[in-house]
């Protein structure tokens, strides 16, 4: 499957992530980006040093930026169980607009085109690094990076196009 690209419309998902209260919940895609701009971020798992270090602190710290110029929702999906996202968010105590949301299987991201495989590695199925932004679910900028780069989907990358 070709992975999606600008003009594609976002797919909808079921992914998990714990709200607010520490409760487990499923989460539709189309619930939290219809009607509102949103960026969609991958990583290829939690707690990775380009991850951990790079890409998750760079939309936590441009968070206030980003819904400064319109941004409703900043996602972050990473194919990991939902108590490996949940660790990982608490890693962040200064995050107050990213929601660590889990695809412990990979679904979504297939749905997306964006899998890849780690397994000589020793990692499995996993996310390629991407950012997205989609306003009212048409995918309006696609940065998807090249194998283990961090180049173009970074916040600031982002901020640069909103």
């Amino acid at each position: 499957m070709a992975p999606i690209g600008v003009g594609s419309t976002l797919p909808d998902g079921q992914l998990a992530w714990f709200d607010e209260s520490d409760q487990l919940q499923q989460v539709s895609i189309s619930s939290l980006a219809a009607g509102k701009k949103v960026i969609l971020f991958g990583v290829p798992g939690a707690f990775t040093p380009t991850c951990s270090m790079q890409h998750v602190p760079g939309f936590i710290t441009q968070s206030e930026e980003l819904k400064a110029k319109g941004v409703d929702e900043i996602l972050l999906v990473s194919v990991n169980d939902p108590f490996v996202m949940k660790a990982w968010a608490k890693s962040f105590p200064d995050n107050k607009h990213v929601k660590f949301l889990a695809d412990g299987s990979g679904t979504y991201t297939k749905a997306l085109g964006l899998e890849l495989d780690l397994s000589e590695k020793g990692l499995g199925l996993r996310s390629r690094r991407f950012a997205l932004l989609a306003d009212d679910l048409k995918v309006t900028v696609a940065n998807i990076e090249e194998g283990g780069q961090f180049t173009i989907s970074g916040a600031e990358e982002i901020l640069k196009i909103c």
